[in-house]
């Protein structure tokens, strides 16, 4: 006898289409206008059934499902079961959006189905609608819900008791758990659930080597199950004999905790884990105050959802950290054990669905993509753009279609890298200009307000280093003072002088380079790391002030890079140093994604070291002092280059990029 789906297009859809075709029955699919696509990759996908599906035009939003008389007289020949899987999956969506979606598409559904005398309605609803039940949650419990403040909740209850009151079908109920991707493939059609989290995940992976513990929640629970098995399990228990009017639970038996589900996905990333958990009576407390303090307190609320905008979580996720039900399956694991229908195991697929994640979905896939929407027909200055990561970020702009503006001291050197850009099809426009002398940079202003289009991006790159001891610099105050001309006066005189027009446009974005020697407080750098650590401030100070008039602030902490300024230091020629083109990634991406700080994981581990144990720090940077001595261009040509010691080689190694 034919099938009837709605929702069939879905993700868990088209793997139940799959699943009823192979019975060789019809299948007809509600089919929204101008969703044709989706139904012929559906076709695609179930092969030899094809010929079985059968599209069906209409909408969950229309009376009887909008199906037109033709079609409905079709029906009535004999539809045995109708699956009403048709919903809104979606924690952020509006009120309005998922009581139409879930609450009036049911009832529109079972409109249709009680018109075409369907033998069977059977209802995809969630575990949601227990709400937040504080215990276990059977599958015989439904009045007993409570906490559906959520709409989703709210919704998915309100559609489930309508099945219950006003279907005069015989109905059945499935209440699915999380549902993710294919335990067998990773196979995954969006970003919802826990696949919120992947990017923070991934982003404390690139942060942090992996054997650093992190400190975290425990959290509620969380009851994942991949859609291979709901789909399985929805086809078998749908045809068997007497259990009409029962509902079963889809879940996984073994209820994780949040923390533990994340470390088997950080597991997967390779990323840190958490070890030590925070108990869960904190976890509630956190929860709550999310609830309900951001609603009385507006500055709350905006930082609240900064930080999630920035790791991409939607906030009403935040809620579930601390979900306190668990479900019992007994019923459905009954039916479908003879059948050898089970959950699998999280740890057995999570790596899986990080890796298609990883290698399919994650928006920073194509970062030449992403740089080129967000640069493309943009003007953007970079100072000390005649060499090292000046140029090498000048020529990766140029090919993503910016329009530069390079300024450097040497004419010739700027000219060069002009015509690179040039022979690669990209706009470039040069001034010479020593940025340390007030008087040109004042005249570098007034002649790009006069010759350029309004700066869009500023890339502070220009500076200069002096790796020298303290103690080798008792009579040389000007190394100090010519390190802040132009690492930081320099700097914070041209971002002055063209931040009124950025925020008269209510935009803009401002990128200082600076080092990880300010995170790790590296000897033999003071002089360097505190015109450097002067302009973070700087930085840091703008990004609050300016951030809710459209102008974005950026720091950017380099590691050791091998170039002009790090050649005349003859110790660095057998170190480990990032090359220019690495360097360049990192400024793009801080263009991509504006973070407040971006580090590699080594600097980020440093300063939190120095944060928590600021003696660790000292002990490495009094190693590395009195290991690697200073170079001849410090204290004199004269002097003899000292031997570094297979001890210092080895400390290099361990901890390489860091300043030395």
């Amino acid at each position: 006898m034919p099938y009837f789906v709605t929702g069939g297009t879905g993700f868990i859809g088209r793997h139940l289409v799959k699943q009823l075709a192979a019975r060789g029955e019809r299948v007809y699919m509600l089919v929204r206008p101008g969703s044709r696509a989706r139904f012929e990759r559906v076709v695609r996908d179930c092969a030899g059934w094809a010929e079985l599906l059968v599209p069906v035009e209409g909408d969950l939003g229309v009376p009887g499902l909008g199906v037109s008389a033709g079609e409905r007289n079709e029906l009535r020949t004999g539809v045995s079961h109708f699956f009403h899987l048709g919903a809104l999956y979606d924690l952020s969506a509006t009120d309005s959006e998922l009581t139409n979606h879930n609450v009036n598409g049911t009832a529109h559904a079972l409109e249709l189905a009680h018109e075409v005398g369907a033998g069977c309605f059977h209802f995809m609803s969630s575990i949601a609608a227990a709400g937040r039940y504080p215990g276990v949650f059977t599958e015989d419990m439904f009045e007993q819900a409570i906490g559906l403040d959520h709409p989703y909740f709210r919704t998915k209850h309100d559609a489930e008791a309508l099945v219950r009151t006003t279907c005069r079908l015989p109905w059945r109920i499935y209440r699915p758990g999380m549902v993710v991707g294919d335990s067998s493939t990773g196979e995954m059609d969006k970003t919802d659930g826990p696949y919120y989290l992947f990017k923070l995940i991934q982003r404390i992976r690139d942060a942090l080597p992996r054997w650093v513990p992190l400190i975290g929640l425990q959290g509620g629970y969380v009851n994942l199950v991949p859609v291979d098995f709901v789909a399985a399990a929805l086809a078998h228990l749908a045809h068997i004999e007497g259990e009409d009017g029962h509902c079963f639970h889809l879940t996984d038996p073994h209820n994780h905790r949040v923390a533990e589900a994340l470390n088997l996905f950080a597991a997967a990333a390779h990323a840190p884990t958490l070890r030590l958990r925070v108990d869960s009576d904190l976890t509630a407390a956190l929860a709550a105050a999310v609830r309900v303090a951001p609603e009385a307190l507006a500055p709350l609320r905006r930082v609240l959802d900064e930080l999630l905008a920035d790791a991409g979580i939607p906030r009403a996720l935040i809620g579930m950290f601390n979900y306190p039900t668990t479900f019992l399956a007994t019923r459905a694991q009954r039916l479908l054990e003879p059948a050898g229908i089970r959950v699998p195991p999280l740890a057995q697929y999570a790596w899986r669905l990080w890796d298609f994640w990883e290698r399919r979905m994650d928006p920073d896939l194509h970062p030449q993509t992403r740089l080129r929407q967000a640069v493309a027909g943009k003007t953007i200055v970079v100072t000390g753009g005649s060499s090292g990561i000046g140029r090498a970020t000048a020529l990766q702009l140029a090919a993503a279609g910016a329009h530069l503006v390079l300024v450097a001291r040497d004419a010739a050197r700027l000219e060069q890298v002009r015509g690179e850009v040039l022979s690669r099809g990209g706009h470039a426009s040069v001034y010479d200009c020593d940025l340390a002398d007030p008087l040109a940079s004042a005249e570098l202003l007034g002649r790009l307000a006069a010759e350029q289009p309004p700066i869009d991006i500023l890339i502070n790159n220009a500076g200069r280093s002096i790796r020298r001891g303290i103690d080798a610099t008792y009579t040389r105050f000007h190394d100090y003072e010519r390190l802040m001309r132009i690492n930081y006066f320099a700097a914070v005189r041209l971002t002055l002088g063209l931040l009124p027009s950025m925020v008269a446009r209510g935009t803009g974005h401002v990128i200082s380079i600076s080092s990880i020697g300010v995170l790790t407080n590296a000897s033999r750098f003071a002089a360097y790391n505190a015109s450097k650590a002067a302009l973070e401030a700087f930085t840091r100070c703008a990004a609050g002030e300016f951030a809710d008039r459209g102008v974005r602030f950026s720091v950017v902490n380099l590691p050791l890079v091998r170039t002009p300024m790090s050649a005349p230091t003859k110790v660095y020629e057998d170190f480990q140093l990032l090359e220019p083109e690495q360097a360049a990634d990192m400024v793009c991406t801080a263009i991509t994604s504006k973070p407040e700080r971006m580090s590699t994981g080594l600097g980020t581990l440093a300063h939190v070291v120095e944060a928590f144990a600021p003696r660790i720090n000292r002990v490495v940077m009094s190693e590395s002092f009195r290991m690697y001595p200073d170079s001849s261009a410090a204290v004199g040509p004269d002097a003899p280059e000292q031997e570094i010691s297979r001890d210092a080689r080895l400390f290099a190694a361990l901890l390489h990029q860091l300043h030395f």
